[in-house]
């Protein structure tokens, strides 16, 4: 293996090492976001697996003295020649540079709304925790006991009681 082909199956190996493909799949909460996740990891593996055989092979030397022995020196000779003078140009990444920035701006995007979504569902956990134990204890739960936990909705009923309104 050598050149281009040497990097892209060399990066493609570190990418699979660095992909924690059970931590996210463990993040996943529906069946069809599961299903989605699951056709995506199986397809990545079967485009590393590609790239880890089909391109990591070293091409067969041409046999040229076997060329000649069967065609004809004249023949091999000429396209022995033109085979040594092919050039094959290197390919130039002009696109990773333009977008580059861009998806490094996109990473810093992400991480900053991960730690709120993170922050958000937290908070969310906490309301649903209170909601669960306001749900066992409302039947024996007096005002006062309530208010405390609101007080202001203890406010807000003062002043209807104090103002005479009775909400009709």
């Amino acid at each position: 293996m050598s050149g281009p082909t040497k990097k892209v199956a060399d990066m493609t190996a570190k990418a699979v090492k660095k992909i924690d493909w059970d931590g996210m799949a463990k993040m996943i909460v529906s069946e069809e976001a599961r299903k989605e996740f699951f056709n995506l990891r199986r397809t990545f593996e079967e485009v590393n697996h590609t790239l880890q055989t089909k391109f990591s092979m070293e091409p067969v030397p041409i046999d040229w003295e076997r060329y000649r022995k069967g065609i004809g020196s004249k023949f091999v000779d000429m396209y022995k020649e033109a085979y040594d003078n092919i050039e094959i140009p290197k390919y130039v990444d002009t696109v990773t540079p333009q977008y580059k920035p861009k998806f490094d701006a996109l990473l810093v995007e992400l991480k900053e709304a991960e730690q709120m979504s993170l922050k958000e569902s937290e908070r969310l956990e906490k309301e649903i925790e209170e909601v669960r134990e306001m749900k066992k204890k409302i039947s024996t739960m007096t005002a006062d006991e309530y208010f405390e936990k609101h007080p202001e909705l203890r406010k807000k009923f003062d002043d209807e009681m104090r103002n005479d309104y009775w909400g009709y």
